[in-house]
This record gives structure tokens, sequence and C-alpha cells, in this order.
């Protein structure tokens, strides 16, 4: 039986140049069209039970985040609450602007929400500019960071973002693979 991180990592497309040069970005769709069980599996047994127990909501964050969070809300029958973009979010919101690789960008949450025991929870971790965007986000609304769940980090581009972070996989999991 193959190991869950070689599974996982054998439904993640690498698109090279995506959005723009020098970027290689991990496609999930593939995993989210066979794997959902192994993927819902995996996040749960990432995260410790304590802080499992101690969670009231989990912080999606645009886009693919929305998927993974739903997944652990649905399943562990937990609150969701989501991090938009500027403008997709009725008022009254919370927001935060933050730069990104290519660019600046703003997040939003609901500003209506009683304060929260929560984990963020997102796609993938780069450079760190949307999980510390998304923290100061959660901290304004007054909501209790217990950490971040993270499907993929990669912890040779970013520093120590003063939460705890679990994560599913890490680039150093990936197996040795041809890629287009």
């Amino acid at each position: 039986m193959m190991p869950m991180s070689t599974v996982l990592w054998s439904h993640i497309r690498l698109v090279h140049n995506f959005p723009k040069p020098g970027i290689c970005f991990f496609d999930l769709t593939p995993l989210f069209m066979e794997n959902i069980e192994l993927l819902t599996e995996a996040l749960i047994a990432s995260i410790p039970s304590e802080q499992m127990d101690a969670v009231e909501s989990f912080v999606a964050v645009e886009a693919r985040g929305f998927v993974l969070a739903s997944l652990l809300a649905q399943r562990l029958n937990k609150g969701l609450l989501l991090v938009r973009k500027a403008g997709k979010l009725p008022p009254p919101v919370v927001g935060v602007g933050y730069s990104l690789e290519y660019g600046m960008d703003r997040l939003e949450m609901s500003a209506e929400v009683r304060p929260q025991k929560i984990i963020i929870v997102d796609d993938v971790l780069a450079t760190g500019g949307t999980l510390k965007a998304v923290q100061q986000l959660v901290n304004k609304c007054q909501h209790e960071i217990l950490g971040a769940s993270i499907f993929l980090d990669l912890p040779d581009l970013h520093t120590d973002l003063g939460l705890k972070i679990w994560s599913v996989l890490d680039d150093k999991s990936q197996p040795k693979q041809d890629v287009a």
C-alpha cells in the first residue's frame, strides 16, 4: 500500500509559470475529483485532537481554502467563517489590505460574527502574506486563533508566522516525478 502522502501527491498537478513566470502552481483539482475522503482524513489527522476539541469554527480562506474548510466543518459539525476578497461579502465587514508576490489585495470577513475559537484553513502556504493578513483580520474581529491547517506548506519560502501551523504535506515530502 502506498503511503498517504504519495497518494495525495499523485493527484496534484504542477503547473509551471502560472499565474506568472517563475511561479509553480499546485493544481488540487485532480485531488478534489478523486480523493475527498482521503483528503478529509489527512486534514483531520494533521490537527492535534485537543485543538479539534476546542475549535468552534474553521476560517476558510478564498478560494481553495473554502473547499478544505468545508470538508472539516461538515465532518466535525463545526462552524464555517469565510474570508473573501474585497466586495464579495455584504456589509458590515472588517477588512485588511496586504501585499502579494504580484500585487496588492484586500481580504474581508463578516463583522457580525461573535468572537470564537478558530482554526484558519488554507491550501498552500508559500510566502505567508495571505496568512499574515488573515491573522490580522481575525484578530480585528476578536477571534481566538488556535492555529492554521494548511494542506501544502512550502517552508523554505516563509519565516515563522507566530502561530501553530499543521500541514498535511510539505514540498520535502513530494516524490520525485517528471513535471510538464
